[in-house]
């Protein structure tokens, strides 16, 4: 069991769920007709400065203080982490601006960056789960689109709504994070994904 929650943990992670935003929009809506080149230099963009410039400048931070993955999560220390996670995102807002990219690509990462200034905020006073925060804006981000360009996103959301129960079954069972945690990350997630992307 806690294999698998570590394994749930590691997939769902907060800093890949924009990159799957991504290429959802450029499956379901008319996106999917921009030149494939085009479309995977993006996601090269999104990855290097969502995914893999966070991830690795954390784990320097965490090795450079002697620290563990579990010693790392405890509120007090994750406030650099989130520093990190915020200039990297808005770096890559910033040069997707400058490279005059769609703006419905760019509503994603700013509902990614609003969420993590959220919890980054929020965290001063009190741990908030990062994970259910970032699939709360999956399932926020589905409903303003489905608004957006008038689907029916029933399925999807149920699906979502699972993964989301996964993710936040995971960072108990890790004794990552208590219920109320997990679920009011969901629900800012959720809320700050729906608007953000509704509004821009």
């Amino acid at each position: 069991m806690i294999l698998t929650a570590r394994v749930v943990s590691k997939v769902f992670s907060p800093f890949y769920l924009p990159l799957v935003g991504l290429i959802a929009l450029f499956v379901f809506s008319y996106l999917s007709m921009l030149p494939v080149f085009y479309k995977l230099t993006v996601l090269l963009l999104v990855y290097v400065f969502t995914a893999l410039l966070p991830t690795l400048l954390i784990r320097l931070y965490r090795n450079s203080q002697g620290w563990s993955l579990i010693e790392l999560g405890s509120r007090e220390r994750r406030m650099v982490p989130y520093v990190i996670s915020i200039l990297c995102y808005f770096t890559c807002i910033y040069l997707m601006n400058v490279f005059h990219i769609p703006h419905f690509m760019g509503s994603i990462l700013m509902a990614a960056l609003l969420i993590q200034v959220a919890c980054a905020i929020i965290n001063i006073w009190w741990k908030i789960s990062t994970h259910t925060a970032a699939i709360g804006g999956v399932a926020g981000a589905l409903m303003a689109f489905a608004m957006i360009f008038a689907f029916n996103p029933m399925w999807w959301f149920c699906f979502v709504m699972v993964l989301s129960g996964a993710v936040g079954t995971s960072r108990m069972i890790l004794r990552q994070h208590s219920l109320p945690q997990v679920v009011v990350g969901f629900i800012i997630g959720l809320a700050a994904a729906f608007f953000v992307i509704l509004k821009l």
